[in-house]
């Protein structure tokens, strides 16, 4: 039995609600729009993803840049998302989005609660493959955003490996080379 979700609607109006810019409300849905293009993708090879909470999860994932554009924008967004009640399968993609996860090493090192923000479920997984995909609201080849990662946080940062990992894990389960 599946949660009750909020519609995209309702989801968009929650980030209108909360304060996030225009820019911030279209990457969010051009990153709802490939993520549920790859869930269909992963549908359509059997493999068990709720499309609905993948549509409502993008929508919501960078909730907390209402707030801040800084890495703890995951953190803030689900405190925010759960103090609005919105289910624990929302608050936990939002809180698994960035950088392909955050392991409880880094999460200390950024003064977060100490515990592993890596994305476990397949919805997760792909919300957070698809927004490295997107840049503003523009689809991008991962291999682009790769080479941004290392130029920002250097070659050998975990975040590169992981979102190397997460996006072949998401492409080899959809049976497909490019998820675009």
């Amino acid at each position: 039995m599946s949660e009750r979700w909020p519609s995209p609607e309702e989801a968009v109006k929650i980030l209108r609600d909360v304060g996030c810019s225009d820019d911030v409300i279209k990457h969010c849905e051009a990153v709802a729009r490939l993520a549920v293009k790859i869930a269909r993708k992963c549908l359509e090879r059997g493999v068990n993803v709720d499309i609905q909470l993948v549509h409502v999860g993008a929508l919501l994932h960078d909730i907390g840049r209402a707030k801040t554009h800084s890495v703890h924008h995951a953190i803030i967004g689900a405190e925010m998302a759960s103090s609005l009640g919105l289910p624990d399968k929302i608050v936990a993609i939002i809180e698994r989005h960035v950088g392909g996860g955050i392991s409880s090493e880094e999460a200390v090192k950024l003064g977060w609660p100490k515990k592993d923000y890596m994305p476990e479920t397949i919805e997760e997984k792909i919300v957070s493959c698809a927004d490295k995909m997107i840049e503003g609201s523009n689809v991008v080849p991962i291999e682009e955003t790769i080479r941004r990662f290392k130029e920002e946080l250097g070659a050998d940062h975990p975040a590169v490996g992981r979102i190397k990992r997460l996006y072949y894990e998401i492409s080899s389960l959809c049976s497909c080379n490019d998820l675009l």
